[in-house]
């Protein structure tokens, strides 16, 4: 079987070196078995290694080969929906509970990566970027919910030349800075992990796809070549678990999102764009995002697929979009285009919880994942240590399956997303 490759990115293309490691060939026995080699299940690895336990990892293709590897690398504070929303599902104390979790998750990613010596280009900064006066409106009750609500004083309103002192563009009016959110590179954050991993003692076999399983008492994975036994299943494959579990399948929707990057501008072009060197995103519900990498190109994602087929002309429907922003770039080449998914849930909020007593689950992290996934792991780790007190705070958050079944949500997904861009041109 020919081993896995990244895809042609830019990350994939400024990664660290990747370690070799073995494909599953035969019976393992550990105490947990987790799927996925993303972030949630290289952080539920880690934790469990360190917790003692034995810890077996599969990954289909390789470490971050998923969208671990591909994002945006954006940090971001908080969730994808607003608080005052989170409250009306699960009630004040989980609320506060979830915010609390939030910000524990950037503060786990950056204690990994300075332990483990993870170089990622950690940069903190992020701002939300306000096209029109109801953007305007978001950002105050986004400021007003942060500060007021949950005591969060690194978000600062910004008018129109605030905004321009970060962005060097005419496109906005306005924003609102977060100095507690940030950027990173996220495959080379994976990569990390793994790294950690492994010197914690977990077994990671890659290009071993999980094509079986059974989350009954004595729990088991099957792979093409060999199958691991386990007391716990961990189940961490997101947009790219496939349908190795139906009833999870239903909850989530495989989204295609999608980056360009420049080429290589120089440090004063670059700085140009922004001074700052912050991440951005806009306020459309289908939003454009953008960051610097360390070599001085501007990273550009927005393009998304609800129905699972690429447009066609999208690469250079995203240039265009840049160019809205930057004209001055007409003449930057575009290095590299590339896409992967990630995964939606009903309400856009993270998805934890048991298929049994034996087997736990997270996915579902709705655009936030860089470092919720890895706060997912953490609660897991501890549920199966047995103090399962968190992790019932995530499972407690109501869902409900997309409608249509396999055969039509996607269409019906397609569909309500168009009143959503027609929005956004309003």
């Amino acid at each position: 079987m020919p081993k896995a490759s990244y895809l042609n990115s830019w990350y994939a293309a400024s990664a660290a070196p990747r370690a070799d490691r073995p494909i599953l060939e035969g019976e393992v026995a550990c105490d947990v078995c987790i799927v996925g080699g993303g972030y949630t299940g290289l952080t539920a690895a880690l934790e469990l290694a360190e917790r003692g336990f034995d810890v077996v990892l599969l990954e289909a293709e390789r470490c971050g080969w998923g969208a671990s590897g591909r994002n945006g690398g954006q940090i971001i504070t908080g969730y994808n929906k607003p608080m005052a929303t989170i409250e009306g599902w699960v009630g004040k104390e989980d609320a506060r509970r979830l915010w609390e979790f939030g910000e524990e998750a950037k503060a786990q990613l950056a204690e990994r990566v300075e332990r483990h010596a993870i170089s990622c280009d950690l940069t903190w900064g992020f701002a939300y970027a306000a096209l029109k006066p109801r953007h305007m409106q978001d950002v105050a009750a986004l400021e007003r919910e942060m500060r007021d609500g949950y005591g969060y004083d690194r978000v600062r309103r910004l008018d129109r030349a605030g905004i321009r002192a970060h962005v060097g563009s005419d496109a906005y009016i306005g924003g609102l800075l977060d100095e507690g959110s940030g950027h990173l590179h996220p495959l080379n954050y994976a990569l990390g992990l793994a790294r950690a991993a492994d010197a914690a003692g977990v077994r990671i076999f890659e290009n071993s796809r999980a094509t079986a399983m059974d989350s009954g008492p004595k729990p088991w994975v099957g792979t093409g070549r060999g199958r691991v036994t386990a007391k716990h299943l961990i189940l961490a494959g997101n947009a790219y678990l496939g349908g190795l579990s139906p009833p999870l399948d239903r909850n989530i929707m495989p989204v295609a999102t999608y980056m360009i990057a420049t080429e290589p501008l120089g440090e004063e072009r670059a700085a140009a764009l922004l001074p700052t060197n912050i991440a951005v995103s806009d306020m459309k519900f289908s939003l454009d995002y953008f960051r610097r990498s360390a070599d001085h190109r501007l990273l550009f994602g927005g393009g998304v697929s609800y129905s699972g087929v690429d447009a066609p002309g999208l690469k250079q429907g995203m240039r265009q979009k840049m160019l809205a922003i930057y004209p001055e770039l007409k003449d930057a080449r575009i290095d590299y285009f590339w896409g992967g998914r990630v995964a939606i849930t009903m309400n856009r909020m993270p998805h934890l919880g048991r298929l049994s007593p034996t087997t736990l689950f997270a996915h579902g992290y709705s655009g936030h994942g860089v470092a919720l996934a890895g706060m997912a792991g953490r609660v897991m780790a501890e549920a199966v240590g047995g103090s399962a007190g968190r992790f019932d705070v995530f499972a407690r958050i109501p869902h409900t399956p997309f409608p249509g079944g396999r055969r039509f949500r996607t269409p019906a997904l397609v569909l309500a997303m168009m009143w959503f861009r027609l929005r956004d041109l309003l």
